[in-house]
C-alpha cells in the first residue's frame, strides 16, 4: 500500500519550473518552438565560457618551460638507461640457469 501512495504523490510536481530564468517544461506541458535551444546556442555558450576561462589562465615564463622540459627529458633518459641495464643484468642472470 505504501508504494501506491508514493506513486500517487508523484503527480504533485509543478508543471512549470524555472532554472536560471528559463522555463523548464514537465512531461505534462508542451514546449513551444521559440523555447527550444538550438545547437548553435550551445556552441556559442561553450565558446563564451572558453573565452572567459582563457583570461584566467596563468602562463609560465619561457625560462620555467625550458628548465622543466630539461628535467623531464633527463628523467626519461635516466629511466630508459636504468631499465636497459636491468634488462641486460636479468638476461645475464637467466643465461646462467642451465636448461635441460
Amino acid at each position: 500500500m505504501s508504494r501506491v501512495r508514493v506513486l500517487q504523490g508523484a503527480d504533485c510536481i509543478k508543471p512549470n519550473k524555472t532554472y536560471k530564468g528559463r522555463q523548464i517544461a514537465n512531461s505534462n506541458t508542451k514546449i513551444k518552438k521559440d523555447d527550444k535551444a538550438t545547437i548553435t546556442d550551445g556552441f556559442k555558450n561553450y565558446f563564451k565560457g572558453v573565452k572567459a576561462e582563457w583570461g584566467k589562465v596563468t602562463w609560465p615564463e619561457k625560462h620555467q618551460i625550458i628548465v622543466e622540459t630539461g628535467i623531464v627529458l633527463f628523467v626519461v633518459i635516466a629511466f630508459t638507461v636504468i631499465v636497459y641495464l636491468m634488462d641486460i643484468i636479468f638476461k645475464g642472470l637467466l643465461g646462467l640457469i642451465p636448461l635441460r
